[in-house]
């Protein structure tokens, strides 16, 4: 199949843009965090029709958003490329006059510059990024003088579109039918505890969850969250913590559901993981843990009420990755169990 690309010399600035195509197929913490382009999006172009593209799996966390007017959906389980070329095709036949690409991987970049668009944004780092309209820098640093949080570098890719604001922030639209699957389980006070992570190093142990539990109020109810696949480590958690009022509701919940509960909570205690973000989307009070990651890396939370709680010893290995590791390369993961339970303990209101 021939592409003829089409590359636009017009001044962007006040562009009339009527359709318009968002992609961020990456993980679920980064489909959060890609939603303030969503709500800037939509406040400068009130009147354009906005499509989002995330990847299969992640699309039940913007059924029903307001403002975006279609979701479209990338399989990669299988035939990932095969698939690619049919998105592609479909993707031309929108005719969007945006693409914003908030993804820096080759695919997402292919996407955008056959898509036919006269602009094309995305970051310097994809790379395709060469034949984008405008691509912007995309820098982490552990360093948190030079520190960015990934929403800000997210809108950085639509400034030459809008204005230079940062004051959008992530936002989730659960349902009336979220809110009142989860209204039975907000009858008493709470917590929850979403103790897993993709990453092993980005995990807080479950033997420190369980030291913190059996220190925790006996008489708060505390809600366990996550997929089906952390129900082992939950249920070792509460067996082993004994706490009286624990429930395991991993793999009960839908994204929105999850992020609903959480909204009422009297604190949410997370990794490093998307429901961190989730917190965030809700304005919910939150208390992250990081391990081998660090909060200058920008991902940290957002929410009026929220902390971060890591070690103070100093560790020359830390952080050891961006995204973390399956086992402690140094072999000790100081990182995770040199915290101190009390930081938690703290944030118990």
């Amino acid at each position: 199949m021939m592409y003829r690309f089409k590359y636009s010399v017009k001044p962007l600035k006040n562009y009339n843009l009527n359709k318009i195509l968002i992609i961020q197929t990456a993980s679920i913490g980064d489909v959060v965090l890609a939603t303030p382009v969503i709500e800037k999006m939509h406040l400068f172009f009130p009147e354009a029709n906005i499509h989002f593209l995330v990847k299969k799996g992640i699309e039940p966390l913007l059924i029903g958003h307001p403002k975006i007017n279609k979701l479209l959906v990338w399989d990669k389980s299988s035939k990932k490329y095969s698939r690619l070329y049919d998105l592609i095709k479909l993707l031309r036949q929108q005719k969007y006059d945006a693409v914003i690409n908030l993804q820096r991987f080759a695919s997402t970049g292919l996407i955008t510059m056959l898509s036919g668009a006269p602009i094309r944004l995305g970051f310097k780092k994809n790379p395709f990024s060469l034949f984008f309209t405008k691509a912007v820098p995309h820098h982490i640093s552990s360093n948190p003088a030079n520190s960015e949080h990934e929403v800000h570098r997210n809108l950085r890719v639509i400034d030459l579109i809008t204005d230079t604001s940062r004051n959008h922030t992530v936002k989730l639209y659960p349902s009336n039918a979220d809110f009142a699957k989860v209204s039975q389980f907000k009858t008493r006070q709470f917590i929850t505890i979403a103790p897993t992570s993709l990453w092993f190093t980005k995990q807080f142990p479950a033997e420190k969850w369980i030291e913190f539990v059996k220190k925790a109020d006996k008489n708060l109810m505390i809600y366990y969250l996550g997929s089906k696949n952390d129900k082992i480590i939950v249920e070792k958690i509460i067996q082993e913590s004994a706490h009286p009022l624990s429930m395991d509701l991993c793999g009960k919940l839908t994204f929105l559901e999850s992020a609903a509960l959480m909204k009422d909570a009297l604190m949410n205690f997370v990794n490093d993981s998307a429901p961190l973000h989730f917190a965030s989307a809700m304005n919910a009070p939150v208390t992250s843990v990081f391990c081998s990651t660090v909060p200058a890396f920008g991902f940290g939370p957002l929410s009026e009420n929220s902390s971060v709680v890591e070690t103070d010893e100093y560790l020359p290995c830390r952080p050891c990755g961006l995204h973390g590791y399956n086992a402690c390369p140094e072999k000790h993961f100081k990182c995770a169990y040199s915290i101190s339970i009390d930081k938690l303990l703290a944030r118990i209101p």
